[in-house]
């Protein structure tokens, strides 16, 4: 899909504001790898996660540089959270990845959990076409039972700003949370501060926007009909950490069955344009 048709279903609503960005406080020193299109850019940092840690257009930095440790940048984890509980799969969320590089791709692969017995692999690339960055995510059963579990993309942006996608507002629980407001059948959420931390689930209609400082990101991802996410998770979700900290930007696949050796692939395409 070309970005400007993109655009034209999501009928944006302008906010201005401005931030702080902060240098993070990673759990190793760097190991970077940088990727482009157009004017925007990617940095990657293998040695902490292969965490995404930058996203820029031209020189404004749009992801979170929260320097609480590990809640920056933009993350992935298995779903649902009931397996882990708190705090992330280390080998998954903060660990040093192994890189390879085929051709205009990078494929970075995650150490096997002996919590979760899960491998991730995060493969990066650009799509000249689109003027998008896709990154294809996987998840591998190396235990010698079936396992059943969904992928999950967390992307961590200022306190600031708009967040908008299609959903029945009923399917935005629980209701009243957060401020969602309907026009043409975008809700948009102006994120605002609160002493609480709050989170919703949403049944979307596979994308997830969010706009500020005249640059818009739009996420794109296999649309999920109402049964398929993991048990009390969702295909969107959205939460605001208390005070005016970070803001995670979250998508969920599908819950799937997976027998030992098999191999679970999603994929998420980031757009990042002007306004």
């Amino acid at each position: 899909m070309k970005i400007k048709a993109l655009l034209s279903l999501f009928l944006l609503a302008a906010t201005t504001c401005s931030a702080q960005f902060r240098r993070p406080m990673p759990l190793n020193e760097g190991e970077y790898y940088d990727l482009k299109v157009g004017k925007a850019s990617m940095r990657i940092d293998a040695a902490n996660g292969a965490r995404i840690i930058s996203l820029k257009h031209d020189t404004t930095e749009v992801i979170s540089q929260n320097p609480m440790p590990n809640m920056y940048g933009s993350t992935f984890w298995t779903s649902p959270q009931k397996e882990w509980n708190w705090p992330p799969v280390r080998e998954h969320d903060i660990m040093r990845y192994s890189v390879e590089k085929n051709g205009d791709k990078l494929l970075m692969t995650s150490q096997l959990s002996e919590k979760i017995p899960l491998r991730i692999k995060k493969c990066f690339s650009v799509d000249e076409t689109e003027q998008c960055f896709v990154i294809t995510y996987s998840i591998v059963n190396e235990s010698a039972e079936d396992r059943k579990v969904a992928p999950w993309e967390i992307t961590r942006v200022p306190a600031e700003g708009t967040i908008f996608f299609i959903a029945p507002m009923e399917s935005i629980t629980p209701a009243g949370l957060m401020n969602f407001v309907d026009k043409n059948g975008v809700k948009y959420y102006e994120i605002d501060q609160s002493e609480k931390q709050r989170k919703i689930n949403a049944d979307g209609m596979g994308w997830l926007g969010y706009e500020n400082k005249g640059l818009v990101l739009i996420k794109r991802f296999e649309d999920l009909n109402a049964s398929q996410p993991a048990p009390d998770e969702g295909e969107i979700q959205v939460y605001v950490h208390n005070g005016k900290v970070y803001v995670e930007l979250e998508e969920q696949g599908a819950y799937t069955n997976l027998r030992p050796g098999e191999q679970l692939d999603w994929t998420v395409r980031w757009y990042l344009v002007k306004k």
